[in-house]
């Protein structure tokens, strides 16, 4: 069986025993969306590029941990994407590790992707839209969009689950 045959969860396991083949193939196949989500956040492109470099070494340090249990390899790999993303905003010191010429984005970020999440938004209200913005786009912790928003913590984090729940139930089960 091909690694192109072989699913995201099997491969980070393979990841964990230190498979190179593994990791470069879950590269090729998550590079352009992890991009996407780190140039939402971060605009600037040597920024992006640095924040899923790292995320890929990351997934790479820590592929013992995964669990396929608690979430898809997809949903695991943008987590770790988003919170360095996150870290990168907040000004937060991070190793950097010198880019790879494997490492380098190989096509523009699939554009259905942004169509569908633009799509599925569009269910959310907007006060649940803004704190979408806030929390996952600008970066900002829950206690940071509370006091931008001048609304409670416990509000804002059972705002921001509802507004995933119905990003997730639109997206048919992965937000």
């Amino acid at each position: 069986m091909s690694l192109v045959e072989v699913n995201d969860e099997l491969l980070v396991q393979r990841m964990a025993v230190r498979d190179e083949t593994a990791l470069v193939e879950l590269h090729r196949r998550y590079v352009p969306y992890l991009t996407a989500v780190a140039r939402r956040m971060l605009r600037d492109s040597d920024e992006v590029q640095q924040c899923v470099q790292d995320a890929f070494v990351n997934a790479w340090d820590y592929a013992v941990r995964f669990d396929s249990k608690k979430s898809s390899a997809k949903t695991w790999l943008v987590t770790i994407c988003h919170r360095l993303a996150i870290n990168r905003i907040r000004g937060t010191e991070l190793e950097i590790m010198p880019l790879q010429d494997w490492d380098a984005p190989v096509r523009e970020p699939d554009r259905l992707e942004k169509v569908m999440l633009e799509e599925a938004i569009t269910v959310l209200e907007s006060d649940e839209r803004e704190l979408i913005e806030l929390a996952f786009y600008q970066g900002l912790s829950h206690q940071q969009v509370a006091d931008e928003t001048r609304q409670p913590l416990g509000t804002i984090k059972t705002k921001l689950r509802n507004a995933l729940g119905k990003l997730r139930d639109r997206l048919g089960g992965e937000a």
